[in-house]
């Protein structure tokens, strides 16, 4: 269903079935096509609530129909995630579309907040099902082991997945080398089993400080 024509669009076949997307991503399609807009990130009530509280600024949208959609934004990188029942967190910015068998919701990531600093929570995909992230740049999956932990700056990540532990550490950042550093700094840890998505330019983010 979902497929990529060239590395930065997304093309998603459809036949009767919907999908999800990030409001204003859709660049053309043929066919015929209903668009629905849809409140907050998550599923129901609880979702809606949580989007208002951590102030992260996920407009979805829902396409169903006959025929082809293309979606795009801001000449990103288009990485396909196939899921088999397991669950995929990613910065809600750096998620383009989801197909409906997915669920998303939002989690809970640490007292340091989100990699944006917008807030508590970043956003989950599970299920059976395709995912599109995108990155500012080819993305990267790096392994994590149990015998090689990994960190991360927290303007190079975009999502993992796989059973990992993750916290927030503070310390010299990468940017600190260079003189863009302040305040108190952190990095993000992760351990465990599992694969990292980071892009290789970092996003503009408070410059990894809290």
């Amino acid at each position: 269903m979902f497929r990529l024509q060239g590395s930065k669009v997304l093309a998603v076949e459809m036949t009767g079935d919907a999908v999800k997307a990030k409001n204003g991503s859709m660049v053309a399609y043929d066919g015929q096509m209903a668009f629905k807009k849809l409140s907050g990130g998550g599923e129901g009530l609880r979702g809606m609530v949580t989007r208002r509280l951590t102030g992260e600024q996920m407009t979805v949208m829902e396409v169903k129909g006959h025929g082809t959609c293309w979606f795009a934004d801001r000449a990103s990188e288009i990485n396909l995630v196939g899921l088999q029942g397991d669950k995929l967190y990613v910065e809600s910015s750096n998620l383009l579309a989801t197909d409906a068998a997915l669920r998303t919701g939002t989690t809970f990531t640490g007292l340091r907040g989100a990699s944006q600093g917008n807030g508590l929570f970043t956003t989950t995909v599970e299920g059976h099902g395709q995912a599109a992230i995108m990155s500012d740049g080819p993305a990267v999956v790096l392994r994590v082991s149990p015998q090689y932990p990994l960190t991360v700056d927290p303007g190079a990540y975009i999502a993992h997945q796989g059973n990992l532990r993750q916290s927030f550490q503070s310390g010299v950042t990468f940017r600190t080398f260079l003189g863009e550093g302040g305040g108190e700094a952190f990095q993000i840890r992760f351990e465990g089993d599992g694969l990292v998505y980071v892009q290789p330019s970092e996003r503009n983010t408070i410059a990894g400080d809290v």
